[in-house]
C-alpha cells in the first residue's frame, strides 16, 4: 500500500443490498476499503462487482444498508459531491477538445482559478506519462494514450477515491499489461484509494493490495493475491483464482485443490514418494511453454471436462505419449487445500 495512504479515504459498506423487482443484484455485502488501498472487485459477469462500484459512486441507491466514505454517510449525497474520480472502459473524452482541455474540464466545473488549474493539469499529465501531449486531440492518440488522458482527468482535482470500472478492457493484451504496471506506479505516486473492477483474475493479481471476490451478489472472500491463491475459502474462489485440479473425496463431501505447481505426474504403477497421495488421471496433451511444460489432465474417476485440470513442470516427462496417456496425479498433503465440495 502507498506510503501516502493518508491522502485516500476509507470506504465502508455495511450490509448493502440492491434489489430489483425480479432479481437481487447484491445481497448484504459488508466491506471496508482502507485509506490509500488498491482494492479490486473481481468476479464473473453478474456477480455484483459493478453494482457495488455504482453504489459507492452514487449512480444507484442501496435497497438496504449504508455506504460511508471517510466516515460520512452517503445517503442523499449526489455523485459530484462525493469527491470521487471515475474512469470507465470507454474513455468518454471530448473529441473536439485538446488533451489539456479534457483534463482541465473537472477543474472548470469546480471554478478553479486558471493559473492554479494549468499547474494542476500539467502535474496530472506528468503523473499519467503524458507530458508533451497537452495540445493533441483524442483522435490523434492511441487507445492506451486516451486511457491515460481519462486517468489524468479523473485525478486532476485530487479526489480521495478513484473508481475504475474495467478501464483496460478495450485494450489488447500487451498494452493492458503495460498499463497495469503504470496503474500500480500511479497509485503509488498519488496515494489515493483505488477501487478497480475486473473479471480478469490475472489483472487482479497483478494490481491489487487486496481483492474482493464476488459471486452471485455476495463476497466469497477478501484477501491478498497470495492469501486467495494459497488459502481459498471456497471451491468457487479456488476455481476462479488461478488454475487448479479439483479432486473430490470418496464421499463427495470434500474436494482437494491441487495447484499446477504442487502436483506431480508419475507413470501408472510407479512407486510414489513416502507420504504422497495420488489418483488415476489421463494426460490429454503436453505443451512446451518455454519456461517449462503444461500438462492437461482429466480425472479418470470423473471422466468429463468438469474434472479437467493442469499440472506444470520444468522437465519433459519422457514416458508421456503424444496424448491420452494414463498416469498418476500425486501430491504432498501439506501442499494442497482441502475444502467443502
Amino acid at each position: 500500500m502507498s506510503e501516502q495512504s493518508n491522502r485516500g479515504a476509507e470506504i465502508r459498506l455495511d450490509g448493502v443490498s440492491k434489489h430489483y423487482p425480479k432479481s437481487i443484484a447484491l445481497d448484504k455485502v459488508s466491506l471496508t476499503v482502507q485509506p490509500g488501498e488498491f482494492m479490486t472487485f473481481l468476479g464473473p459477469s453478474g456477480s455484483g462487482k459493478t453494482t457495488t462500484l455504482n453504489l459507492i459512486a452514487g449512480f444507484t441507491d442501496p435497497t438496504t444498508g449504508s455506504v460511508r466514505i471517510d466516515g460520512k454517510q452517503m445517503d442523499d449525497v449526489p455523485v459530484h459531491k462525493r469527491d470521487l474520480g471515475i474512469v470507465f472502459q470507454h474513455y468518454a473524452l471530448f473529441p473536439h477538445m485538446s488533451v489539456f482541455d479534457n483534463v482541465a474540464f473537472p477543474l472548470q466545473r469546480r471554478k478553479t482559478p486558471k493559473s492554479q488549474a494549468a499547474q494542476m493539469v500539467h502535474e496530472a499529465l506528468e503523473t499519467a506519462g503524458l507530458s508533451g501531449f497537452a495540445d493533441r486531440f483524442p483522435g490523434e492518440l492511441s487507445g492506451g494514450q486516451q486511457q491515460r488522458v481519462a486517468l489524468a482527468r479523473a485525478l486532476v482535482f485530487q479526489p480521495k477515491v478513484l473508481l475504475l470500472d474495467e478501464p483496460l478492457g478495450a485494450l489488447d493484451k500487451n498494452l493492458r499489461e503495460r498499463l497495469q504496471l503504470e496503474l500500480r506506479r500511479i497509485h503509488r505516486d498519488v496515494g489515493r484509494t483505488f477501487v478497480f473492477v475486473t473479471h480478469d483474475q490475472e489483472e487482479a493479481l497483478t494490481l491489487s493490495d487486496r481483492i474482493a471476490v464476488f459471486n452471485e451478489g455476495r463476497i466469497e472472500q477478501v484477501g491478498t493475491a497470495k492469501e486467495l491463491y494459497e488459502n481459498p475459502a471456497s471451491k468457487f474462489v479456488a476455481g476462479f483464482i488461478g488454475e487448479s485440479t479439483m479432486v473430490p473425496s470418496e464421499t463427495g463431501r470434500e474436494v482437494t485443490v491441487v495447484r499446477p505447481e504442487n502436483g506431480e505426474l508419475f507413470p501408472v504403477g510407479a512407486d510414489l514418494p513416502l507420504g504422497y497421495r495420488a489418483v488415476p488421471v489421463t494426460v490429454r496433451q503436453s505443451v512446451y511453454l518455454g519456461s517449462g511444460w503444461k500438462h492437461e489432465i482429466v480425472l479418470d474417476s470423473q471422466g468429463s471436462d468438469d474434472a479437467a485440470g493442469v499440472i506444470r513442470g520444468v522437465e519433459q516427462l519422457d514416458w508421456l505419449g503424444s496424448g491420452n496417456t494414463p498416469a498418476q496425479l500425486a501430491w504432498r498433503p501439506e501442499r494442497v487445500t482441502e475444502l467443502a465440495a
